[in-house]
Formats: structure tokens, C-alpha cells, sequence
């Protein structure tokens, strides 16, 4: 399982709502964490009702491998810090930061007291491990 969710995997996320969207995530210390901030409604909805589902899937037809972890959890926002959004970063734009998007160094380097930066984190207190792969 560790070595499924350590991919670049988009997982999505569902909140109260109900709403699902898809965010990009860093599996550390058996807890999901995202990058968000007060410009997104995850940000305002995980203040108002913290509870959440987490779904990380892969489904490969040509070689017959459909793989799931469904996580369960009550998300906390936390303060966010440059090396942990550097390691998640990293996962899926390179470790060239020069390369990617200005954006994403912004998110990395901006104060995030005056942006607003934070980190969700979702410990997962209950997970579902499936393999559902099939002989192609």
C-alpha cells in the first residue's frame, strides 16, 4: 500500500456536500496531505464539516491492474511548510523547480501567512486496500 500511494497518483476528495475533486497529495506519516488555501472551497468546507473521503485508484486495461485505497478521516488544516510542499511538489513536477510553473513555485516560496497557505491533512483512520486486477 505504502509503495501504491508513495506514486504520482491524483487522488480524489470528497467532502460533505457532497463534493468530489481531484487533488494531487503526499502520503506521509499514514496521512494524506494537500495543499490548499482560502481561495479554494475544499479550504472552506473542511472548516465547516471536517469529515472526508479520500479515493487513490488506478485502472489499467491493457495490462489488467485496478488497484484502490479508499481512506476515511476528519481533516485538519495545518500551517503549511516549504520542505513537506517541496517533497509533494516534487512528486509531480521534477525535482527542477526551474521547470515548473510559476504557480507552483509561488505556492512553494510565497509568505503563506499573507497568501494564505496551508496544508490539509487527513490521517487516515480508516482504510479500504482492494486489488481488483484481472488476467489480460
Amino acid at each position: 500500500m505504502d509503495a501504491f500511494l508513495a506514486r504520482p497518483l491524483v487522488a480524489r476528495v470528497a467532502t460533505n456536500g457532497p463534493t468530489v475533486r481531484p487533488v494531487w497529495y503526499l502520503w506521509e506519516d499514514r496521512a494524506f496531505w494537500i495543499l490548499t488555501g482560502p481561495w479554494t472551497k475544499l479550504f472552506v468546507r473542511v472548516r465547516a464539516d471536517p469529515r472526508l473521503a479520500l479515493i487513490v485508484d488506478e485502472c489499467d486495461l491493457a495490462t489488467g491492474v485496478v488497484r484502490q485505497v479508499i481512506a476515511r478521516g476528519r481533516g485538519e488544516l495545518l500551517p503549511f511548510d516549504v520542505p513537506r510542499g517541496r517533497r509533494k511538489l516534487v512528486r509531480y513536477l521534477g525535482a527542477d523547480e526551474n521547470r515548473w510553473d510559476e504557480k507552483f513555485r509561488r505556492y512553494l516560496h510565497d509568505d503563506p501567512a499573507s497568501r494564505g497557505t496551508a496544508w490539509l491533512r487527513v490521517p487516515a483512520e480508516s482504510m479500504i486496500v482492494e486489488d481488483f486486477s484481472y488476467s489480460v
